[in-house]
């Protein structure tokens, strides 16, 4: 295989976010499966679509929309006895539409609490048992690292929130486009911070570096990073803020010479942004993120009949 073809879909893929975007808010602006305001809603997902559930979550939380809580969906308390977790509905995430622990969660809550799936594959296992589906096919991807379907959902989520993203789009088209510095391609290692709804994406940016690259890379809360784990901060490694910025964290960052990147940008053109970083820090090191290693388009679990 020659690098030429190395992460040839993730690359289509990346470069698509913003068009498909625009997709994304016209459907979520003509749409209203997602659940009303003020119900009590749980958001499943996993791996990406966990981070991205975490996301949507917050947000929706902090717009007064009504509680709402992310789980990873093999951790998923939906089913107890407790008035705590009485969910009205339930959003499950999943690009594939047939992970194993999403499908246990949709099978068991048939009948019993009103469900939305938001898919990249309306014609896969899960479209069968959820009550609404929101698809998303012209996201779906042939590349087993995500890119444009968690951002896309996102997109999706967020504008049923009501937030503008035109402006994340427009920069989008610049994070997909423009050259990566060899700074950025060299690093050693890279964290991600983020505030609010952005902390998701911190989480999401650190699983697609670890994924395509098989790098050292972590994620944290921007303001719990300075409770212990800027200690790794040093000359040729990264740390990388997505959205608001805590008080001194410059200050701060600035003593410890590693890269130090605050652009301004909207958080989610700043997600696209790392997806081509880990693009091309794969090609550089021969990998292919297209084929990772011991990863698959889906978890699918070989579990034993009770």
């Amino acid at each position: 295989m020659t690098e030429a073809i190395l992460g040839a879909h993730m690359d289509h893929e990346l470069t698509s976010q913003p068009a498909v975007w625009t997709r994304a808010i016209a459907q979520a602006r003509e749409e209203h499966l997602l659940p009303a305001d003020g119900l009590r809603v749980a958001v499943i997902g996993c791996g990406t679509s966990w981070f991205i559930a975490q996301s949507y979550s917050a947000a929706r939380e902090r717009a007064g929309k009504g509680l709402t809580d992310p789980f990873a969906a093999s951790e998923a308390f939906l089913n107890s006895n407790s008035a705590a977790r009485d969910y009205d509905a339930v959003v499950a995430i999943t690009r594939s539409g047939t992970t194993t622990e999403v499908l246990e969660q949709l099978a068991a809550l048939k009948g019993n609490v009103r469900t939305v799936a938001l898919l990249g594959d309306v014609e896969s296992p899960a479209a069968a048992l959820a009550d609404s589906v929101i698809g998303l096919p012209y996201a779906d991807e042939k590349s087993v690292v995500q890119t444009r379907f968690a951002t896309a959902a996102l997109v999706y989520l967020l504008t049923s929130l009501g937030m503008d993203l035109t402006g994340a789009v427009e920069e989008a088209r610049h994070a997909v486009s423009d050259k990566v510095p060899l700074e950025l391609v060299e690093a050693e290692q890279f964290t991600f911070l983020g505030q609010g709804w952005t902390v998701g994406l911190a989480h999401e940016a650190g699983l697609k570096m670890r994924e395509a690259v098989q790098g050292w890379t972590e994620s944290y809360p921007a303001m719990e990073y300075r409770h212990g784990p800027i200690s790794i901060a040093a000359p040729g490694r990264v740390t990388w803020l997505f959205g608001e910025q805590p008080e001194g964290l410059d200050d701060d960052m600035a003593k410890t010479g590693a890269l130090y990147l605050n652009t301004g940008r909207h958080p989610l053109a700043e997600l696209a942004r790392v997806h081509k970083v880990a693009l091309e820090r794969a090609r550089a090191r021969g990998l292919d993120p297209d084929r990772p290693r011991n990863l698959t388009r889906s978890v699918i679990l070989d579990v034993a009949a009770p």
